[in-house]
């Protein structure tokens, strides 16, 4: 006959063998959030994205298809804020937090901050909430990048992922 002594005791080392199994589950996400944050001019610009790796996978016109509108990231829609208004390639922009799309192409990519800042991927993307749009020209990477990756620097903003540079003029 089992003792309540005994149920309690049992009770207890079941909860703690369960707490020790969730424990060692925990996984590094498949993309890691990221942020990426610099100085352009007097603006203080902010990137906040998942970063998916690469593993293997053939990126550009394949994974992100091109002629479609991308996240720019992995999960939520990557987001750029700026703390005062900017000039982005040579296009005003106010203040503000947007979500950051593009539609990647071979030759050409369209960089597009959008009014709706929270949103998941590009699921309810609605280009009638576009602040701006401008096209800019994607390079050859030196080096690949495994992971996506933003850098903010005094030139503007740079997207890196597999074997494709795009950098985005912002004074």
């Amino acid at each position: 006959m089992k003792t309540p002594l005994f149920r309690l005791l049992l009770l207890v080392l079941s909860v703690l063998a369960a707490t020790q199994t969730f424990a060692q589950d925990k996984k590094a996400p498949a993309s890691p959030p990221a942020t990426a944050t610099g100085k352009v001019g007097n603006a203080t610009v902010t990137v906040v994205y998942s970063s998916p790796s690469v593993k293997g996978r053939p990126i550009w016109g394949q994974l992100v298809p091109y002629g479609q509108v991308w996240r720019s990231g992995a999960n939520e829609a990557t987001t750029i804020t700026f703390d005062q208004p900017v000039t982005v390639e040579g296009q005003p922009l106010a203040a503000g937090t947007y979500s950051l799309f593009t539609i990647p192409t071979e030759k050409q990519w369209t960089i597009i901050f959008n009014k709706t800042a929270k949103q998941w991927g590009a699921f309810k993307y609605d280009d009638k909430q576009d602040a701006l749009r401008v096209t800019v020209t994607p390079r050859k990477a030196i080096t690949p990048a495994e992971q996506l990756m933003y850098d903010v620097t005094p030139a503007g903003l740079t997207l890196r992922w597999e074997n494709m540079t795009v950098p985005v003029a912002i004074r």
